[in-house]
Parts: C-alpha cells; sequence; structure tokens
C-alpha cells in the first residue's frame, strides 16, 4: 500500500494504530461514499463491521492509491 510520509507518522497514535490495513483497502477498493475536495484529493468512507459498524475515512492523493490519512470518522452520517 503506498502512503505518504504524514500518515506513515500519524500511524504511530494509539486511536490510528488499531485501524488495520486490511481495513483501508477495503475502503479504497469498497467505498460507499465518495468526495473529492477542492484540492484533488478523495475521501472515500465504508462501514467496518469488524469495529462496531464505525464508519473509517480514508483520504488518498489525487492519484486515488496513495493513502494520506485514515480514521473513524465520528461525524459521518450515511
Amino acid at each position: 500500500m503506498k502512503c505518504t510520509k504524514y500518515f506513515q507518522a500519524i500511524r504511530n497514535r494509539p486511536d490510528r494504530s488499531i485501524i488495520k490495513a486490511e481495513w483501508i483497502r477495503h475502503v479504497m477498493e469498497s467505498p460507499e461514499r465518495e468526495y473529492i475536495q477542492a484540492d484533488g484529493r478523495v475521501r472515500r468512507w465504508a462501514r467496518i463491521d469488524e469495529y462496531d459498524g464505525r464508519y473509517l475515512r480514508v483520504v488518498l492523493l489525487p492519484d486515488k492509491v496513495t493513502v494520506h490519512n485514515a480514521f473513524f470518522d465520528r461525524g459521518y452520517k450515511p
């Protein structure tokens, strides 16, 4: 999985280290929703049943393959 240096650094935080790579891939490959930001970055969301059905947001660079951020989005409304 390609990722930015920012993502590598933030991944060490306790709230982010619990996010499995397979969950990130799931969101990348099968998003329930996608939004393209003004800067070209792509936000994708998908429900993670293994984590109490919470929604994981993955932010990709405009190439749609490089992960810039990933976190459980408390404010997401399906």
